[in-house]
């Protein structure tokens, strides 16, 4: 049990200044009623309307992170945070700097033997071509620091590659191609840090026509989440090992959860990506996973806020 009286008080940071704007103002709140629900003094914090500063003026003594994307999920205001010296929830600057760099997280993963999808970051429409000749059809084209799938193609042919390269280059400069792996899609959260850090169960994602964009993740009932699985209880194991060995390989700590394709021919589970300020919305995922393991939205927003902490504490 936690006494939440220690915690002082809690900033929830929400909003800011990503394309995930709209969906972290959900995530907020959320956390922010379900820890007021607990007893913690919790306030609204927007990094897009208030300067950071504030929170060392107006006396928070630790942050809940809901801020998604860019300037919130990619180290930024984690190193604001260490500079302030205010404890915040989830992976620290380089965990999560590292891990919304999708090119940078692939190449770490590759580099400790783990398993992901062939890719190629380009610069242009005509690499975009050239990169699905190499990778086959269908190919994924994505911007390299954006989530929720936001500026996501799935292209099945090379006269739909300009407009995919257009749409993600719009996002981010930096773009990449991936392998598309037909197959089961999953998603795994990770809570704790170091020896604790443990994987909830996996949840199975059935999307209309095989389409987990960001309307059917956020804004439609249409989407099916099956927890428990219904995989093989052998390969729900082994993601749950491959994904606590991801989380670990880039340094999380407090929670994230990562996205996982089962390949439909061979079985083998292929990496996609790490969130390491995962949504908290009504359709979220760690949510509904943590609720399978017996742990409600409101504990499971304590427990989190129990993790915060500093990189030099």
């Amino acid at each position: 049990m936690v006494d939440v009286k220690t915690f002082g008080k809690v900033a929830v940071l929400m909003g800011g200044r990503s394309a995930e704007r709209e969906v972290s103002l959900m995530s907020g709140t959320g956390v922010l009623k379900a820890l007021q629900s607990k007893g913690v003094d919790a306030h609204a914090f927007d990094p897009a309307e208030r300067e950071l500063g504030e929170l060392k003026r107006d006396g928070f003594a630790r942050c809940f992170i809901a801020l998604h994307g860019r300037f919130g999920e990619d180290g930024t205001v984690q190193g604001a945070l260490e500079l302030l010296g205010i404890p915040y929830t989830g992976p620290g600057v380089m965990a999560s700097s590292v891990a919304m760099d999708k090119l940078m997280t692939k190449r770490i993963w590759v580099a400790e033997g783990l398993s992901t999808p062939a890719w190629r970051q380009v610069r242009s429409a005509t690499e975009t071509r050239e990169a699905f000749a190499a990778l086959g059809s269908p190919m994924i084209v994505k911007p390299v620091r954006e989530g929720s799938t936001i500026g996501l193609s799935k292209v099945v042919s090379a006269d739909e590659c300009e407009a995919a390269y257009a749409m993600a280059s719009k996002l981010d400069p930096m773009v990449m191609c991936e392998q598309f792996i037909s197959g089961d899609e999953v998603t795994c959260p990770v809570l704790g840090t170091d020896d604790g850090a443990r994987a909830l169960p996996v949840i199975r994602i059935i999307a209309p026509e095989g389409n987990y964009d960001y309307q059917n993740k956020y804004f439609t009932d249409d989407t099916q989440y099956l927890v428990p699985c219904g995989l093989p209880a052998g390969e729900e194991v082994a993601i749950q090992a491959l994904v606590l060995q991801a989380y670990r390989t880039l340094g999380c700590r407090g929670w994230s959860r990562a996205d996982v394709m089962i390949d439909a021919a061979t079985r083998k589970p292929y990496l996609l990506e790490i969130n390491t300020s995962p949504g908290m919305t009504g359709h979220s995922l760690v949510p509904m996973s943590a609720r399978a393991a017996g742990l409600s939205y409101e504990d499971l927003c304590v427990q989190i806020l129990a993790t915060a902490s500093l990189d030099n504490a």
